[in-house]
């Protein structure tokens, strides 16, 4: 390591079953009313918005529930959020949920602190601190709860637009596994496939370092053992927990290390089609590596072994494949969608989204840096 960089996570994190338990003395620590973020059905159905303010209520915290946010939350939806907490006086936000909730709750937070529109914050520096978060999350995939990132939705642009800075980190993040035991398999399997992309891009990010690597090679190594099961197994408490830690270890690998073209070429599938963040991921992943390997074969081989594949008495060359292999094998035993057609996407739309994802910052942390023709070959792969 030749430069001194910073490593960010939140100061507090509270982890296991019946974590949910300190969220009103967490929230009690920083602030008396609470906009409860989430999102429009699950935490309703399945009683944890009723639970979470009523641990608010006992612990002294007016609880304001705002549970309107969509699946890639949008800029209304942000700026209708920012206006109820000034209406109501929130000084403290809680997320329940997944990255939408929580990436809500983030550019709430920025908005009531920072002169908007929204659009116009993207890429600014020294964004001024907004009420804390307690971030809560349900899914296990986005780690969202462990990082300095807010992905927004233009839907007027079909953008997906970017918040980056100190002052998004949440102020705590409770994590409890129970809480995500209702993730239906479809849900669990692109969540989880969420984090892994993360894990695996931060490994072989340009800006990767040794206390992320550390962070990503554990993520993948718990991910690739727990993730089937996680998903075909929903009762089972201790694939779901470990899920749930890894999410969080991949979320602090990619919050300070970067993700890369895998998120800069899903950002537009997202955002013009509507294609489920962690559906575009998996889909992706394992072409992307195949198409990184050459730039990073020993990182790749490392992969390779994290997902239990063995690569002994292997060169470095078949060694390093083992890990697109390994991706694919793996994809294919979770109910996701394989191709652009199972999502909507169609082929004449490729040049232009694959110009997008070559300037997307992401691209450029990428071990190989790929040209629009690259990009639009791998999403040609998918087709």
């Amino acid at each position: 390591m030749t430069t001194t960089r910073l490593f960010c996570t939140p100061p507090r994190l509270q982890f296991g079953p019946r974590a949910l338990e300190h969220v009103g003395r967490e929230a009690a620590r920083l602030g008396k009313t609470a906009l409860v973020v989430t999102g429009r059905s699950s935490s309703t159905k399945n009683g944890s918005l009723e639970r979470t303010c009523a641990l608010l209520t006992a612990a002294g915290v007016a609880a304001v529930p705002f549970a309107r946010v969509e699946s890639d939350p949008s800029l209304d939806t942000v700026t209708e959020g920012a206006a109820l907490a000034r209406e109501k006086g929130c000084d403290v936000l809680v997320a329940l949920g997944g990255g939408s909730a929580m990436d809500a709750a983030k550019a709430i937070s920025c908005l009531l602190a920072n002169p908007g529109p929204l659009a116009n914050l993207e890429g600014a520096t020294g964004l001024k601190q907004g009420p804390p978060l307690v971030a809560v999350p349900t899914t296990a995939g986005t780690g969202s709860e462990v990082t300095r990132v807010a992905v927004l939705t233009d839907t007027a642009r079909k953008y997906k637009l970017l918040l980056v800075g100190e002052t998004l980190m949440p102020a705590a993040a409770i994590l409890d596994p129970e809480l995500t035991a209702s993730m239906p398999p479809k849900v669990a399997a692109a969540t989880g496939m969420d984090a892994l992309t993360h894990a695996i891009e931060a490994y072989v990010s340009k800006l990767a370092t040794p206390l992320s690597d550390t962070l990503a090679l554990a993520a993948i190594e718990t991910i690739g053992t727990n993730l089937a099961l996680a998903v075909t197994a929903p009762d089972n408490l201790h694939a779901r927990a470990a899920m749930l830690y890894a999410q969080m270890q991949a979320g602090q690998a990619f919050s300070n290390a970067s993700v890369g073209l895998v998120h800069a070429m899903s950002r537009p599938m997202g955002a013009r089609y509507g294609v489920p963040h962690g559906a575009a991921n998996a889909m992706l992943l394992p072409h992307v590596a195949a198409y990184n390997r050459p730039a990073c074969p020993q990182r790749m081989a490392r992969i390779a072994v994290a997902l239990g594949r063995c690569i002994d008495g292997m060169d470095l060359g078949k060694a390093s494949r083992q890990a697109a292999i390994a991706l694919t094998e793996l994809a294919a035993e979770l109910p996701l969608p394989r191709t652009l057609g199972d999502v909507g996407v169609p082929t004449g739309d490729l040049a232009d989204m694959a110009r997008e994802a070559a300037e997307n910052g992401s691209s450029r942390v990428n071990p190989r840096r790929p040209s629009p023709e690259d990009i639009a070959s791998i999403y040609h792969e998918l087709a």
